[in-house]
């Protein structure tokens, strides 16, 4: 094991020195290092921006619409009845009670703060036709009208899920989650009408087509809080705002091992803040996204000033991900004080892309992070993801930032590709630890690569 260290240890030195010959020349560190602090200073503003709604001090209880906790009366109805009467009065909360509450689609309106008390379980429909009529959604990455995910929300303004109860989505390898193996065609069909062109709302899927909902959906709305709640086997991604803004998902667990179950996946999102949440999932526990392809370039919205804190991550492809729809690119992410540790936890930091999907990634800092072990790499950047090289919009990626960061095993500390036409630039890496890695690092299209003050198996890189 040692011999095994000691030859990673000389291929890293080896592939920096190809890299930036003059890396550990000093004078030239006190520049990137200068930047990396400055990009944290922008922390206080953005929170200063992300504010949580308020509402009327009035409880709507679900029970007075009709709803019946028994875990068999559809309460699809009450829900609606309920919802709309506190809309209608100016806004507070619709207070779901302790019992079991079977629901189809939930659509929140605004001012509306849905309220699931300690010992109350909402258990969605494994119906796919109560999720129908089709609504203005995406799927990974590209609009279309499909399905409604099962609490949605259009257009709407300050808007709440919180609460001490549990959201089931109750998906299973017996329902949503076996479409994944039948879906292509459907997949292709859209992705298609996305690189095309048809207008969106030609786009129709749901009844009868493959495409999953997803569990939560804020669609260009602002003012968003999600707290408190547990969060379980959604059919797809668990929290999926896209083009809103100030949205907090706080206090919130998630789990769910279903393919593409991943946690908290922003879209398109500006002021966002992921805070002391619990993460342990069958795909990404957070992943920022911004749009897939050529209908990410026609809508055009990038992910920025996301703020991820406290947060645990356990299972998952990877702890904090950007990608891989992230045409319309991603800025501006901070993430702090967070543990990830699971053996099958594949990566702690992973930015994919590609030159179909394209984008550009800059300004993302990690700092304070403890990490137990990873199945893989620490820090994977990898612009050969999916469809590789193929493509005419070659990404960019720069100003990548890791700090007081520890581990105690994986497999590599990097694993960066990039394109020699288009380098991952500017990956710095300031007071880290890692130890038990078993490999040299991938290294291949980087500049401006720094190490500082970093111990890789106990050696020291200054």
């Amino acid at each position: 094991m040692k011999h095994r260290n000691s030859k990673g240890l000389r291929g890293l030195a080896t592939a920096l020195g190809s890299v930036l010959p003059v890396l550990f020349c000093l004078g030239l560190l006190v520049g990137p290092v200068r930047q990396a602090n400055a990009g944290w200073e922008q922390v206080h503003g953005i929170l200063s921006r992300i504010n949580a709604p308020r509402f009327p001090n009035r409880d709507f209880k679900l029970t007075n619409y009709g709803a019946v906790g028994d875990g068999q009366t559809d309460c699809t109805e009450a829900f609606r009845k309920a919802i709309s009467a506190a809309h209608e009065a100016g806004g507070g909360r619709v207070v779901v009670p302790a019992g079991s509450f079977l629901t189809g689609a939930i659509h929140l309106q605004s001012n509306v703060n849905l309220y699931v008390s300690k010992g109350a379980v909402i258990r969605f429909s494994l119906n796919p036709s109560k999720y129908l009529p089709v609504v203005y959604t995406r799927f990974e990455g590209v609009e279309c009208m499909n399905y409604s995910p099962l609490i949605y929300a259009y257009e709407q303004e300050n808007i709440a899920i919180t609460g001490k109860g549990t959201l089931d989505g109750q998906a299973s390898d017996e329902n949503w989650w076996r479409w994944k193996k039948i879906q292509a065609d459907d997949v292709n069909v859209l992705r298609n009408q996305g690189e095309t062109g048809v207008p969106v709302e030609r786009r129709i899927h749901g009844g009868g087509k493959l495409l999953r909902p997803n569990m939560i959906q804020p669609y260009k709305c602002q003012n968003i809080l999600i707290e408190g709640v547990t969060i379980r086997n959604s059919p797809m991604w668990h929290i999926h705002p896209v083009l809103s803004t100030n949205i907090i998902v706080r206090n919130v667990k998630v789990i769910g091992h279903g393919p593409n179950n991943d946690g908290c996946n922003p879209e398109s999102c500006k002021d966002v803040l992921i805070k002391d949440c619990y993460f342990d999932t069958g795909d990404d526990c957070i992943a920022i996204k911004s749009g897939r392809n050529n209908d990410g370039r026609r809508v055009n919205v990038p992910s920025e000033n996301i703020i991820i804190q406290n947060c645990e991550m356990r299972d998952g492809h990877g702890g904090v991900v950007i990608g891989s729809e992230m045409t319309g690119g991603v800025r501006n992410i901070f993430a702090e004080n967070c543990t990830m540790d699971s053996p099958n936890l594949d990566r702690a930091l992973r930015i994919k892309t590609n030159s179909v999907r394209g984008g550009t990634v800059e300004n993302i800092y990690l700092r304070n992070v403890t990490i137990g072990q990873v199945a893989e790499a620490v820090l994977k950047i990898n612009f050969l993801y999916g469809e590789g090289d193929t493509g005419n919009y070659t990404p960019t990626v720069r100003n990548i930032n890791l700090e007081n960061i520890t581990s105690r095993k994986s497999k590599y500390v990097l694993s960066i590709r990039g394109y020699d036409r288009s380098p991952i630039r500017d990956v710095r890496l300031k007071n880290c630890t890692f130890n038990n890695v078993e490999k040299s690092n991938v290294l291949v299209g980087v500049e401006n690569l720094v190490l500082r003050n970093v111990k890789i198996n106990g050696e020291l890189f200054q």
